[in-house]
């Protein structure tokens, strides 16, 4: 593993925890020319099926594009990074399970959406106010009243 600071090729690993879900491995290293630390995080490398947008197109699976969405989404919300990242996680064994090769956007945004409604109500309306494109107000309120029950 190259350090990213100096870019040397030698890098111990200092400590390695497994997280408690089981689904990756979190190491702890360091380079032996710079002395900097850095972790690394180790997953299973599992095929996700490509997302097939409303044009037609079809992209691979991003999750740093979904990781970007709920960060804006929750964007100055109390809700932890470790929530986040238990949404995403819950979100792709879903799409795993389902076992499909391919998964229309439109799904994919109805998942985020339960998640966020669990995490946060303003982060969930936030997301679904630009998901669902509202032409106007009343569609707005009748989403802010479904939340309210």
């Amino acid at each position: 593993m190259h350090c990213p600071f100096c870019a040397h090729a030698d890098t111990q690993v200092v400590d390695t925890r497994v997280s408690d879900d089981g689904a990756f491995v979190r190491r702890r290293r360091q380079c032996g020319h710079c002395n900097k630390r850095f972790t690394t995080y180790e997953r299973p490398d599992v095929s996700f099926p490509s997302v097939v947008k409303k044009d037609g197109r079809r992209v691979p699976w991003d999750r740093a594009k979904l990781q970007a969405s709920l960060q804006l989404a929750l964007r100055k919300r109390p809700v932890s990074t470790e929530q986040q990242d238990a949404a995403i996680e819950r979100i792709e064994e879903k799409l795993l399970a389902a076992g499909e090769r391919e998964v229309p956007s439109r799904r994919l945004g109805e998942l985020v959406m339960r998640e966020l409604k669990k995490l946060d109500k303003v982060a969930y309306i936030r997301f679904a106010s630009v998901y669902r494109s509202f032409e106007d107000i009343d569609e707005f309120r009748a989403l802010v009243d479904e939340v309210r029950r």
